[in-house]
């Protein structure tokens, strides 16, 4: 059993379906999806923060007094089909995915009791719309289901009048906080606990080392689920399970622990906005690179997209997800289950990133450029006469190649029209018998 402090909590082994997961969709969904304006953190940059953009799109747009809350009635996810939207998932070949269950504004995406008239079930959608979620998800796809929670809301008169005493009471979190998270692990047992949002008080106001003893020891969910490193001031990228650092972490190098990048196909917010440019969405040659990158690194990628108010995955976050999977169909043996390898990215070609799968002892080169010459230097793998093969994935006959020793190898690609190309970005080399 875990006792409720760091030091056994992080002992914990890590599930090792997560590691072998590598790729997870995130989804950022509530009421800023209403006005859909500048970023998710709407509510704080209009009200508290009163920055210029906001203050001014809601004098144009809306009738004086108009309040954030009144936002909650205009979230009505009419559109929203669980099924369709889990099977664009499955077509991401995303093996997991994360949803906003209650973001910063506090408004919960499930009937909660500790939530009064704040929630998709009481205003808005009337619906529940992690519960319908959840099981379109689990009947048609085998993503598993996670759920994001933040621990503290801006604007609860409780949360704030604790932090006005320094956290020294704990009004919010035994009233509102803690009472959630054990009501979605009982009522939804997701597989992830996705949390964030400390509000600068301290893992010991939130009793987060409490919670996840329990989580660990007596939970429905005890044996596969997983949680991250966002538990209290000063958790980050310390305690916990995996470890997120920071959004949009990237490393580029090995680490010791297990991380995650979280970023997002729109580069500036994480909720939907319909203020965003073609040019603000990441292309998928972008995603594959940081999918390829991440992956040799040791990470896992959570890739976010932002429904509307309406429950609509946008078109452009559909392609997205779906260009991934279709390069994953391609290249899924060298992200899927896979472990780094000794070197991370080639020391003489510039964007090829390695990978390793233990099942089959192949090292796989992700290369995100297709050389001009035909021809594809590599200076890590150490290549043996009579025994070493070079495959392109999703092309039938072996590759000819010369070692160069010490120095590497040199590897004649195909020459392909753009048509023959196995896939439009990135392109795996399956080498096997490489020193």
């Amino acid at each position: 059993r875990y006792e409720p402090t760091w030091g056994s909590l992080d002992a914990r082994p890590l599930p090792a379906w997560f590691d072998e997961a590598k790729f997870g969709i995130f989804i950022h969904w509530g009421v800023f999806s209403v006005p859909s304006f500048g970023s998710e953190w709407f509510w704080w940059y209009w009200q508290k923060e009163k920055r210029e953009p906001y203050v001014k799109f809601m004098e144009a747009n809306y009738p004086p007094g108009f309040s954030y809350e009144d936002f909650g009635p205009l979230f009505t996810a009419e559109f929203f089909d669980p099924n369709q939207w889990a099977d664009i998932l499955r077509a991401s070949g995303a093996k997991y995915v994360v949803l906003t269950s209650k973001h910063h504004e506090g408004f919960t995406l499930w009937g909660s009791k500790y939530s009064w008239n704040w929630n998709a079930v009481d205003v808005g959608p009337k619906r529940d719309l992690v519960a319908e979620l959840a099981a379109s998800v689990r009947n048609r796809t085998d993503l598993r289901f996670g759920l994001y929670h933040s621990l503290f809301e801006w604007f609860n008169r409780l949360f704030l009048e604790d932090a006005t005493n320094d956290f020294k009471t704990r009004k919010f979190p035994t009233s509102k906080s803690l009472p959630e998270l054990y009501e979605i692990v009982t009522k939804y047992q997701p597989e992830i606990i996705w949390s964030d949002g400390d509000g600068n008080a301290p893992d010991t106001y939130w009793n987060s080392t409490g919670f996840l003893a329990w989580l660990y020891n007596d939970s429905p969910v005890r044996d596969t689920i997983v949680t991250n490193d966002r538990w209290g001031a000063g958790s980050i990228c310390t305690h916990g399970g995996f470890y997120t650092c920071s959004d949009r972490y990237n490393p580029g190098h090995l680490l010791p622990h297990k991380w995650e990048n979280c970023m997002t196909i729109d580069r500036s917010s994480w909720g939907y906005r319909r203020d965003a440019r073609l040019g603000d969405y990441l292309a998928t040659e972008d995603l594959v690179k940081q999918l390829a990158e991440t992956v040799s690194c040791g990470g896992n990628l959570l890739m976010n997209i932002g429904p509307t108010h309406d429950g609509r995955i946008p078109v452009v976050f559909e392609e997205r997800l779906r260009q991934v999977g279709a390069w994953l169909k391609v290249n899924g043996e060298a992200i899927y289950g896979t472990k780094p390898w000794r070197a991370q990215n080639d020391t003489v070609t510039s964007g090829v990133w390695y990978t390793f799968s233990p099942k089959d002892g192949k090292v796989n080169a992700i290369i995100l450029n297709w050389p001009v010459s035909g021809t594809l230097e590599l200076g890590e793998p150490r290549a043996k006469l009579g025994e070493t093969q070079v495959k392109l994935a999703g092309y039938k006959e072996l590759l000819k190649w010369v070692s160069l020793g010490e120095k590497g190898m040199i590897i004649a690609l195909p020459q392909l029209t753009p048509q023959q190309l196995p896939c439009q970005w990135g392109w795996t080399l399956q080498l096997t018998d490489v020193n």
